[in-house]
Order: C-alpha cells, then sequence, then structure tokens
C-alpha cells in the first residue's frame, strides 16, 4: 500500500512570491490531430476538408492540393468563454512546419461567419522546418465565436506538428492535484492512470495524482498497479477507504487539498475512474482555470462513451423543486452531434457562449478558495452533490464554466435504465438540495412527487414507487439520515427494492416466452390530455379490464400511458440487455397508493419545518469537522 501521508511542498511546483509573479506564457491547450485511441473519431480534433492527409497525435502531413481545418470540438479555442472569464488579450500559436503551404488563424463571429485573423506561407525543404507564429486578440468573441487553424498546400506538401496555443499570464497562485475516486472498476481506472503517464506535459499539469478507492476489489491487488506506482512515484497517493460514494470519494480530495494554512492549499481536478480519457483536457481545464479573473470552478464536458462522436449537454440547470436535473440551457447543445452539418453546412460547434449553472464530476477543476468559502460538499453519497455544490458557489460568488473543447467519454446517460436503486439518491438528495438552495414551494414539491408517484403506479413500476416513497420519508427525517454519510441508505435501498421483481433486468432468454406474447407493441402519441389520460389507466389498471394480456414493448416507447395498458409488459432494459417484466398487481397498488396519500400529506404539512431544518444544519454539514468524523468512522 502506498504512503497516505499529505505529501510535502517540495514535491509541488512552488507558488511564485509576490515580487516574482511577472506575466509568462502558458500552454493552455494544444493542437492534437487525433484522439487517444482508434475508437473516438478523428474528426472530432481535425477535418480533412479536401485532397488527404496523413495524421499523428502531434502531428500531421498534407499530401498537395489538401485542406485541413481544426474548426472541431477539440481542434477550436473557444474564445468567447476566454473574453468572457478571462482577462487574456490575445493568444499566440507556435508551431513546426516544413514544406510548402499556408497555415491560416481564423476566427468566427457569433454568428458562424468565419474570417482570417492572419496567415503565414510556409516554404522551406530543410527537414528540421521551421517554427512558426500567428497571434491573435481575444476581443470580438463576448456573445460567441472561436479561433482555429487551417493548413492547406496547393503543389507542395507540408508537415505541422507541436502546435500550442499560450497566452501571458502570472503563474498560477496554488498547484493542482487531482483526484480520482474509485469503485470496483479496477480496468479502468488503472487505464485512466497510464493515459495520464501516457502524456508528461498533462501529467506534470499535476502536483499530484490521489486515487480514493472505495471499493472491496482493490486496485493495490493488481500487479498492474504496483508497476504504474512505481513510476508515477511520490506524485501518486492511494487511499483505501469504506465506501461513501462519489460524494465521500471526491471530498476526500478536496478535504486533504486543504488540510492546512490556505498557503499551502490544492486546488482540485476531480476525474471519474470509469472514462475515456484524453489528457489534454488536463492541460485545457488547468490553464483556463489560472486565467480566469477570479477563482471559477471549470468543469469538463461529457461526450458519449458509447457514441463519441456526440456531446451530452454543453450547459446544465436544475429545478429542484420539480426533482429535475441536466436541463439544457436555452442555446446549449443536447446530445449534439459533434461531426454533423447546420442547415449552412457548418460544422455543429457552440458558437454562441451559454454559462452553465453547475458542471458534472465526471471532470471538473475546484478551485480551493470556493471551498473555504462555502465550505465541503454535503455528505450525499452521490447524485445532486455536485449540482447542490455548484449552486452554492453560486451563492458565494464563484461562477462555473463548462468548458467546450475539454471532454471526457462517459457511459451515455441515455443507455441507463430510471429504474434503479441510485434512483433513491436522485430523488432524497434532489429534495434535499431544494431545501437549501431554494424558497422550498410546498405546492411545487408535493405535486412533483404525486405526479411521479401515479406515473410509476399506473406504468406497474411498483418498486420504483416504493424507492420514491422512501425517499421522501427519509428526507423528512430530517439531517440525521446523512450523519453515516448514507452508506446505510445505500444498503437498505437495495433490500427494499429487491421486493419488487420489475425492479431487476434479466436475459431475455430466462423468460419463457409464449408466441403471443412476443408481438412488439408500439406507443401511440403523447396524449394531449395528460390527467385525463392517467385517470383512464388507472381504472384499467384497477379493474383489470385491459386491452392487452402480455406484449413485447421497446425501451424507448415504454411510456406510463402504454404500458399501463398491459397485463404484463415486458419491456426492455434501457441498456438492451436484458428485459424488465412488469406485471399487474392490485394489492401493491393498493399498498403503495394508501401509503403515498399518508406521505404526500406528511410533505405537504411538515416540509417547510422540515425543510428549515435541513437548512439550519447546513453549516454543520458541509463543515470539515463532518467529513472528518466521516473518515474517522470509516
Amino acid at each position: 500500500m502506498l504512503d497516505t501521508a499529505r505529501p510535502t511542498r517540495e514535491s509541488e511546483p512552488a507558488a511564485a512570491s509576490g515580487a516574482d509573479r511577472r506575466p509568462e506564457r502558458l500552454v493552455v491547450q494544444r493542437g492534437p490531430f487525433t484522439g487517444p485511441t482508434a475508437l473516438v473519431p478523428e474528426d472530432l480534433y481535425a477535418e480533412v476538408q479536401r485532397g488527404a492527409a496523413r495524421r499523428e497525435r502531434d502531428r500531421i502531413e498534407l499530401a498537395p492540393a489538401t485542406l485541413v481545418s481544426t474548426n472541431t470540438y477539440w481542434g477550436r479555442l473557444h474564445a468567447t468563454y476566454w473574453q468572457r472569464w478571462t482577462a487574456v488579450p490575445e493568444v499566440r500559436v507556435t508551431a513546426r512546419a516544413s514544406g510548402r503551404g499556408r497555415i491560416w488563424l481564423m476566427a468566427s463571429d457569433t454568428n458562424k461567419v468565419a474570417r482570417a485573423v492572419t496567415v503565414v506561407e510556409i516554404d522551406t525543404d530543410t527537414d528540421g522546418g521551421r517554427d512558426v507564429e500567428l497571434t491573435g486578440a481575444i476581443d470580438r468573441f463576448l456573445d460567441g465565436g472561436g479561433m482555429w487553424l487551417e493548413i492547406g498546400t496547393d503543389t507542395g506538401e507540408l508537415a505541422v506538428s507541436g502546435v500550442e496555443w499560450a497566452v501571458h499570464v502570472p503563474p498560477p497562485a496554488r498547484p493542482t492535484s487531482m483526484t480520482i475516486c474509485t469503485y470496483n472498476r479496477v480496468d479502468d481506472c488503472l487505464n485512466t492512470l497510464q493515459a495520464l503517464l501516457d502524456d508528461p506535459v498533462a501529467l506534470d499539469r499535476l502536483a499530484l495524482v490521489r486515487v480514493v478507492d472505495q471499493g472491496s476489489d482493490p486496485l493495490e491487488s493488481r500487479d498492474r498497479f504496483g508497476t504504474l506506482a512505481e513510476v508515477f512515484g511520490a506524485r501518486l497517493v492511494y487511499q483505501r477507504q469504506p465506501n461513501l460514494g462519489g460524494a465521500g470519494g471526491f471530498t476526500r480530495g478536496l478535504y486533504e487539498a486543504t488540510a492546512g494554512d490556505p498557503a499551502d492549499d490544492h486546488d482540485v481536478l476531480l476525474m471519474d475512474d470509469d472514462v475515456q480519457l484524453d489528457p489534454e483536457i488536463v492541460v485545457r481545464l488547468t490553464g483556463f482555470a489560472a486565467c480566469t479573473t477570479r477563482p471559477t470552478i471549470v468543469g469538463g464536458q461529457m461526450l458519449n462513451l458509447l457514441h463519441p462522436g456526440h456531446v451530452h449537454i454543453t450547459a446544465e440547470y436544475a429545478v429542484p423543486e420539480k426533482l429535475r436535473v441536466g436541463k439544457p440551457i436555452p442555446g446549449a447543445l443536447e446530445e449534439g452531434y459533434l461531426l454533423g452539418r447546420d442547415e449552412r453546412l457548418l460544422p455543429i460547434v457552440q458558437e454562441r457562449r451559454v454559462d452553465t449553472e453547475y458542471n458534472g464530476w465526471w471532470s471538473c477543476l475546484i478551485p480551493a478558495p470556493v471551498v473555504r468559502a462555502g465550505g465541503y460538499p454535503l455528505p450525499l453519497f452521490f447524485q445532486w452533490d455536485d449540482v447542490e455544490f455548484g449552486y452554492r458557489a453560486r451563492e458565494h460568488g464563484f461562477g462555473t464554466v463548462s468548458l467546450p473543447g475539454a471532454g471526457v467519454w462517459h457511459a451515455d446517460f441515455g443507455w441507463k435504465d430510471w429504474d434503479e436503486w441510485h434512483r433513491y439518491f436522485n430523488q432524497r438528495n434532489g429534495l434535499i438540495t431544494a431545501a437549501l438552495r431554494t424558497g422550498f414551494d410546498r405546492r411545487t414539491v408535493a405535486s412533483t412527487v404525486v405526479e411521479l408517484l401515479a406515473q410509476y403506479l399506473v406504468g406497474m413500476q411498483y418498486g420504483l414507487a416504493a424507492t420514491l416513497l422512501t425517499a421522501v420519508e427519509d428526507f423528512l427525517e430530517g439531517p440525521s439520515v446523512l450523519d453515516d454519510g448514507s452508506a446505510a441508505a445505500a444498503a437498505r435501498i437495495r433490500r427494499i427494492r429487491a421486493a419488487y421483481p420489475e425492479t431487476a433486468a434479466v436475459p431475455i432468454t430466462d423468460v419463457d416466452l409464449d408466441p403471443r406474447e412476443s408481438v412488439v407493441h408500439l406507443a401511440g402519441g403523447k396524449p394531449s390530455k395528460m390527467v385525463r389520460t392517467w385517470i383512464k389507466r388507472a381504472l384499467l389498471q384497477t379493474s383489470g379490464r385491459l386491452p392487452f394480456r402480455s406484449g413485447m414493448v421497446p425501451a424507448g416507447e415504454a411510456h406510463w400511458w402504454h404500458v399501463a395498458l398491459f397485463e404484463r409488459a415486458i419491456v426492455t432494459d434501457m441498456a438492451e440487455t436484458g428485459v424488465r417484466i412488469r406485471t399487474r398487481d392490485t394489492e401493491r397498488l393498493r399498498e403503495l397508493s394508501t401509503r403515498g396519500v399518508q406521505t404526500v400529506r406528511r410533505l405537504y404539512t411538515e416540509g417547510p419545518a422540515v425543510a428549515r431544518e435541513w437548512k439550519t444544519a447546513e453549516p454543520r454539514l458541509t463543515a470539515r469537522e463532518t467529513w472528518s468524523r466521516l473518515y474517522a468512522d470509516s
């Protein structure tokens, strides 16, 4: 087991003194031409618009009559974010070039109209080539726009390598460490560590890499981990602790990074263990964070792992009182296809600046002053911990940026089934966030719970209904439910759900299907009068006078108003690896309905007072002492 003690400052980059804080040139992004693996589309980095080119990670070779553009997700500098959040006046692009051709520094207006900023002519036959430099002012991008390179040849060949985008800024005030939280994803986590080692430039941006292992299958049990740890040396800190969820794992990094005098603080780059990592994100997040005019949370965006050409959402907001999270800010890309073209045949990019309200912790850099001012994350186990922390930071004057061109590939949310045990945390923690960060309008909160419960019951999702009611009841218990960091709740909700067969997906080969049950039933259009439709479906479910005895329903068609037409619905799981069998059960329906009435009545009458209890407890819940106790108890 590696030493878990906090490393000394001797192993960290020295912070500049006040007298030495002269502006220096900082590389804020590089110009890779391909991704970290052939599994991700190389056109996310550079696009060969005509002709032919040979790509390497750091180098591209153009044949005659070729044009290459980096007006892509990874290829462009999103200047609008730089003008809004930093005081950087210009960017300098440097590269090594040999052969004959041209390199243009291009820019776009808010409406995607391109313009040339400057151009360099290349005409050299020397093997090593020559250094080239292009400079662009960051001065006309407040509402939108970016900068990128175009590389072209006529009759000659041209090779370009070592592209770097750099700005003049004072040295960063604090070093940055990375915290990876992992739970029984050994191979994924080891791959992430290997990706960092494979990119020494990115790794040098990090004072240390902390792995918080909460699993029963530890990394240290693998020979490969020992090999990687030896290469990392003192820069790797490995810590074991019982499972306190993502909140407990990531908070451990923030906790250790702010353990001493503020002068010794680290900023912390949180990183999921199961991502496909391009280490370039480390350069971009740390570079941008070093340039913001005040401490700012800088988040990486989520690219879909199964569909790597898609970005999940480029800017998000939440509505806690309606238990809604992950809503796209107007103007943001939602499931945007980054390799596509718009109606004018221009690339799909986030041209207009869209400011987010929080960023998911699949990859997110949190400055130490944000923690010092607003406290630590809540011990929520997981779900909504990143959302609540982002909104709390906003209340203390610290914004969040979801930086385009800085992403990690993460498991697609659309391929995860809603009816899972962690939905308890989504719903309970949403209520807690509503209590802490909103006025907690009890009519809105109660009506939201009623609507969800009603849909679950007629859709024969009895386990999901029980999950929701348990979440509400535990919220009403008040702040004491977080005393153990929610570890007991995670185990208890699994036991509760185990009593409901439809909560588990089974292989379709394990289902004894009559040929008459194998008919696939697609849903019709969404009803225009939802309340009336629900009443009709509820009467069908309670009376048993249903149009279909049994049938198969595809995952994307499993709307409550459709599934409620069946006595037994064989619904494809969202992951499409199996099916969930929902069967009408009038006893369950009656039991959960009665419990639901009682729980919603309590929520409406007791909710405001309980919300005040949560608000009163906030300083304690977010205090360092709470996490000290949890880590000591574990």
